[in-house]
């Protein structure tokens, strides 16, 4: 089974043995407040919270959701040591960081990576219908980057979370129902 689907300069093709077992685990935001931010992951978008983790000392909270259909949801241990292994141990968390005190300062904002100087990006949900999807989010004004048919890039959307983070909504399936190839 080959190592890579595609070619690109830097890959290193042969297989590094000491990294079996490794999993991308998590993408982590800082967020301003987390009522406003689990209630947009939790009911705009879905996600369930599987694992919060207070620090007091350092005074900060982490919260970890993802996407668990039924499945996947009745394998999540209820005893809590058990809940953080699984939840360091699952693909694709996210992770929302709260350091205490930032929701009390409206001044307070953090750095999106789109705004100058760039660097994150975004996340990407994807969804069964982008355009379904791109209404609903209407329906509960949530703040759009860029709708599904707006630019040169038709059937993907961006939209903002609370702190501003961009997230990308996109349908899997779209370049190839549309016939089109995803190759320059």
């Amino acid at each position: 089974m080959p190592r890579h689907f595609e070619e690109a300069p830097g890959l290193f093709d042969t297989p590094v043995p000491e990294t079996e077992g490794y999993v991308f685990n998590q993408t982590m935001l800082r967020i301003k407040d987390p009522a406003v931010s689990l209630d947009f992951y939790s009911r705009v978008l879905g996600m369930s919270l599987v694992r919060k983790l207070d620090f007091p000392e350092m005074k900060f909270s982490l919260y970890f959701l993802a996407y668990l259909d039924e499945q996947q949801a009745s394998e999540v241990p209820s005893d809590d040591a058990k809940r953080t292994t699984f939840t360091f141990g699952r693909e694709a968390m996210l992770e929302l960081t709260h350091n205490w005190g930032s929701e009390d300062d409206p001044e307070f904002r953090y750095h999106n990576g789109n705004d100058q100087p760039q660097g994150f990006g975004h996340i990407g949900i994807a969804v069964p219908d982008v355009y379904a999807a791109a209404q609903r989010f209407e329906e509960l004004d949530v703040d759009f980057v860029k709708r599904p048919d707006d630019g040169k890039m038709k059937g993907l959307a961006f939209i903002r979370d609370p702190d501003g983070y961009w997230i990308e909504v996109l349908q899997p399936n779209m370049l190839e129902t549309q016939g089109q190839n995803a190759q320059p």
